[in-house]
């Protein structure tokens, strides 16, 4: 089966306890379940990932984008959390490895601080869905399939 990548950056584990009003109180596990489900109905899997650490992030983009062109993998969701706001190596990543990224931001980023409404991932993403709480990973999957079918 085709594989998509759901990776996921800092602070993103405490899902469900940090900051409820604004993230809401699913789990990541619970997000997890619930994209599974989805690429399900598109006949895919899921390589459903955390880390607080950039590099590591760096390394997964790495992997997905050599699955990508083994034609394993359509591409990966990416909520990179604050790493979105910082991280140009996360860009670099993306772009080198070649991988469609559709970006996932849980909260609305634009009606929030100032520093949150820029990100580096954008200009190197596919897609990018914003502000549909956690069923933004769903549309995300969604979206990454229909860009892999062309």
């Amino acid at each position: 089966m085709t594989t998509v990548f759901v990776l996921n950056g800092p602070n993103l584990n405490l899902l469900g306890t940090r900051k409820p009003e604004v993230y809401g109180t699913t789990t990541l596990a619970d997000v997890g379940e619930l994209c599974r489900r989805v690429a399900a109905e598109h006949g895919l899997t899921v390589e459903f990932r955390q880390s607080n650490h950039e590099g590591e992030l760096v390394d997964w983009i790495h992997e997905a984008g050599a699955e990508v062109a083994a034609g394993r993998s359509i591409g990966a969701v990416v909520n990179a959390g604050a790493y979105t706001h910082t991280s140009v190596a996360l860009h670099d990543a993306i772009e080198g490895a070649s991988v469609p990224v559709i970006e996932v931001h849980i909260s609305n980023v634009h009606r929030r601080e100032a520093f949150r409404h820029h990100s580096y991932l954008s200009p190197v993403a596919a897609g990018i869905v914003v502000g549909f709480g956690v069923q933004g990973y769903a549309l995300a999957i969604e979206g990454l399939h229909r860009l892999a079918q062309g």
